[in-house]
């Protein structure tokens, strides 16, 4: 696929995804109280609330915080490039993707200020607001950017790497539920917009980094690359897989 298809598909995608963040943000935002969704699985999750239970799903939870993020997206960068250069590309943009998405939920917590559950139904430490999880979004972004990184170093025989990096990052945002510090609908939230963060991101990269810097780094993914000059303004040719 060419960088600007890639392009194309990935900012559609991110687009749809925060349209529907947005939507969301709206209702829960100007609700008030829980959705009959929210407050049906946190009172699922008050009755199924074992020991050990509650002891796997705090240290699940705490992968999706903290160091642990910033560190596997870091890995992650450096296992893309083949040269120093390409992996200190690929690790400024994970991480500056990482960071930025932070930043921006911030922002959106601040403006729609939605109250978390009760406090005495939580079974772990939560501070700021809920909507969207931060948790969730930062797992999600994370899981995004992993199997992004290994669909372009190891084309094939992926799968059952991306289906476990993918449930990871699905598993963290539903701790948060199951431990009672947000509400599910703030999951849901940070799952659209960790969706539209990294379509943004995505479409930005492929249209904006030098084409050549872009074949080095899918050059795996896609085989060998063919140069077509005059296809951008100034004649900024991209190169695609042949």
């Amino acid at each position: 696929m060419r960088p600007r298809d890639t392009a194309d598909l990935a900012g559609s995608a991110g687009l749809g995804a925060w349209a529907a963040f947005a939507v969301l943000g709206l209702v829960v935002g100007g609700h008030g109280t829980p959705l009959s969704v929210d407050d049906v699985l946190l009172s699922w999750s008050l009755g199924h609330r074992p020991a050990v239970a509650v002891a796997v799903a705090r240290g699940l939870t705490a992968t999706g915080t903290g160091v642990i993020p910033y560190l596997l997206v870091a890995l992650a960068g450096l296992a893309v490039g083949r040269t120093a250069r390409q992996r200190a590309v690929a690790v400024t943009l994970g991480l500056g993707c990482l960071v930025a998405g932070q930043a921006l939920r911030y922002g959106v917590m601040e403006l729609i200020s939605r109250p978390r559950p009760p406090r005495q139904d939580w079974a772990a430490h939560a501070s700021a607001w809920s909507f969207p999880s931060g948790h969730t979004t930062t797992s999600a972004l994370t899981a995004g950017l992993l199997i992004l990184a290994t669909a372009v170093r190891a084309p094939r025989g992926r799968g059952a790497f991306c289906l476990v990096v993918g449930c990871w990052g699905a598993l963290v945002g539903l701790t948060r539920v199951y431990l009672g510090v947000h509400w599910f609908t703030d999951v849901i939230g940070g799952w659209l917009f960790a969706a539209g963060w990294l379509g943004v991101c995505l479409c930005a990269a492929a249209w904006w980094l030098p084409a050549g810097l872009v074949s080095e780094l899918t050059a795996r993914a896609g085989g060998p690359v063919e140069n077509h000059a005059g296809q951008g303004p100034g004649g900024r040719g991209r190169s695609r897989p042949v």
